[in-house]
């Protein structure tokens, strides 16, 4: 009697077909949750290293600080650059000077003759530059002497705000090896109001 009791006790203690059913669904579930999840955040790492790599090597991301390129860019804007070392003149671009990154526009490139009278009205190669991106014109800290020949393989830079702006007219600066070129800017993510193209 005893023993009949126990073997009822035991059966009543089993779960029945549907309980096991519903366990089996619930383990597969979170099976199936964690495997979901783990490719997701895989996937996430993955996208987010390609951003950075894509970010670093072929778009870096410059942010603007002083005013020498004002009113083109103003201090706090957030700029896109494109690795290029073929610089026009009339780019705007990002160039290492010791361990800062300076943006400037490009005046002049390899063996061509600068010259900048006292208005501040820049000469190369004999003709007057069309410079409809400046506001005011300033001959600003030249230290160099007048006219002057680019060297070979380096870039006479200037920025848009001429009369505070210190770049190759002074000997400070000077000009700019091609290989310390960063990219040539070509867009303006921040401020909203300005976002777009950089000309």
């Amino acid at each position: 009697m005893e023993k009949k009791e126990n073997e009822l006790e035991e059966n009543k203690n089993r779960p029945d077909v549907d309980q096991l059913e519903a366990e089996l669904t619930r383990v597969e579930h979170n099976i199936r949750f964690r495997k979901y999840l783990r490719n997701t955040i895989y996937t996430l790492i993955v996208v987010a290293a390609c951003a950075v790599l894509v970010a670093v090597i072929f778009l870096p991301v410059l942010r603007i600080y002083g005013s020498s390129m004002t009113p083109t860019l103003n201090e706090g804007d957030i700029v896109l650059s494109i690795k290029n070392t073929n610089v026009k003149r009339g780019d705007v671009v990002g160039v290492y000077y010791g361990s800062k990154v300076l943006i400037k526009r490009c005046i002049a490139t390899s063996l061509e003759w600068v010259d900048i009278d006292n208005e501040g009205n820049v000469i190369v190669n004999g003709e007057m530059l069309d410079e409809p991106y400046l506001t005011e014109k300033a001959l600003g800290e030249t230290n160099i002497d007048l006219p002057f020949q680019v060297p070979e393989n380096t870039i006479f830079v200037m920025g848009d705000h001429r009369a505070t702006s210190i770049d190759s007219r002074n000997t400070s600066v000077g000009c700019i090896s091609t290989d310390d070129v960063v990219g040539k800017i070509v867009f303006r993510v921040w401020p909203l109001k300005g976002f777009g193209g950089v000309d």
